[in-house]
């Protein structure tokens, strides 16, 4: 996804650039055929213990042997179970060496950490998971606006909204070419809350964002980027 398209709400940057970093760092590895557990995932080497498989099962939209090897994949990653903030950051620094992705990961891994307790368990990260990558148009779009929604009043502010632009230019923008003008991110703002803020209060709120997402094509198009990814 090229930066020219940011300005339909970051959307496919946003999803796309976590997915790359999962699998650059093996937790969205292949399918195994091997079941090594027939009902419960392998819990004998994590401090925190998550929840059973058949549980996940009917929490998100992976079949068992998905969650099994997502299991595995963030137990290489993550061997105590839990995944705080200074570790995300660590990824995506590693990830994106040529900038400062370190905002951009405090911004994500806050939308993850769902009961905000400065840690991403893998209940909360399976289940953002299935969200991103099997969820309705409504539930996607939903996940997309607490991202934007940093004090999550139920508003996006031009304030909240730059801040997102800035972290993703810092993290790739300024490593483009051609080189993007330092007004780059306010500029793409002012074009998504000229799209969203239907009212022109100065806020977008999660009902003018799921009306206008919806009836803009190209946001419809990038999510469907997001099928199939395992």
């Amino acid at each position: 996804m090229g930066i020219q398209g940011m300005e339909l709400c970051a959307m496919a940057v946003v999803v796309l650039l976590f997915i790359a970093v999962l699998k650059q760092f093996g937790i969205l590895e292949p399918m195994s055929m091997e079941d090594s557990s027939d009902s419960e995932l392998e819990l004998s080497t994590v401090r925190h213990q998550p929840e059973g498989l058949d549980q996940l099962q009917t929490q998100t939209k992976f079949t068992k042997k998905e969650l099994q090897s997502l299991y595995r994949g963030f137990k290489n990653e993550c061997p105590t179970g839990l995944v705080d903030e200074d570790t995300f950051k660590l990824i995506y620094s590693q990830f994106f060496p040529q900038g400062d992705a370190t905002t951009y990961a405090h911004f994500l891994f806050n939308a993850f950490d769902t009961d905000g307790n400065g840690a991403i368990r893998f209940e909360d990260f399976v289940v953002g998971l299935s969200i991103l990558l099997r969820g309705t148009v409504h539930e996607k779009l939903k996940w997309a606006f607490n991202l934007y929604d940093i004090n999550k009043d139920g508003y996006i502010t031009k304030e909240e909204m730059l801040a997102i632009m800035k972290s993703i230019y810092d993290m790739m923008g300024h490593h483009t070419y051609p080189i993007l003008r330092e007004d780059a991110p306010l500029e793409h703002v002012e074009r998504f809350f000229q799209k969203m803020d239907r009212n022109q209060d100065g806020v977008v709120t999660i009902e003018e964002f799921l009306e206008t997402c919806q009836k803009d094509e190209n946001i419809m198009n990038s999510m469907q980027l997001f099928e199939n990814v395992i």
